[in-house]
């Protein structure tokens, strides 16, 4: 496999560290890859600027931090304005036209899904909108087996909001999958 190197930003609140580090444990747990993930946010938790970094390989990752991601996922105007140059080129930028409106020219296949709007429409909870993201980052790339998302998932969440979780994984996953 292609080391694999990803931003996940958005905003303090939106789930984009949680996403990430439920990757990268499927990715060591269960499917017997390297992983290491980092994340940085600003002074206020929530509504702060957030970014976390995951790297998924199957050899030794030596540097934590990613420079050049090959998939970038933006959840926030301010997260797409200011990491979208980073982007290697040919690389996949995702994001939600709800909180995303693309104006940059980017050297990137960008999709926009409407990750936010599906939730609500088909579950009524904006909590798992992270989860229907990690979902379409898996649709999108192949990375890992949704059936390792669901060991991890079924190992943190609390079981009664489990199931809501997987029908959120199982949404991003379609809308990922449909775009290909």
């Amino acid at each position: 496999m292609e080391r694999c190197r990803m931003v996940f930003s958005g905003s303090g609140g939106q789930g984009v560290i949680t996403a990430a580090i439920i990757l990268a444990e499927a990715a060591v747990l269960h499917e017997g890859l390297e992983a290491v993930q980092t994340q940085a946010y600003g002074a206020a938790a929530r509504g702060g600027a957030t970014r976390s970094d995951v790297i998924v390989a199957d050899s030794p990752i030596d540097f934590p931090k990613v420079i050049q991601p090959n998939v970038l996922v933006c959840l926030t105007q301010e997260a797409y304005t200011k990491f979208c140059d980073i982007i290697r080129p040919g690389g996949l930028l995702l994001s939600d036209p709800r909180y995303v409106t693309p104006q940059l020219k980017v050297d990137a296949i960008q999709r926009e899904l409407p990750m936010y709007e599906t939730v609500m429409d088909k579950i009524g909870k904006p909590i798992v909108f992270n989860i229907c993201m990690l979902g379409a980052v898996v649709g999108l790339t192949d990375l890992v087996q949704p059936e390792s998302i669901i060991k991890v998932l079924e190992q943190r969440i609390p079981s009664n909001f489990l199931e809501m979780n997987k029908q959120a994984l199982d949404l991003g996953l379609e809308m990922g999958r449909g775009v290909g």
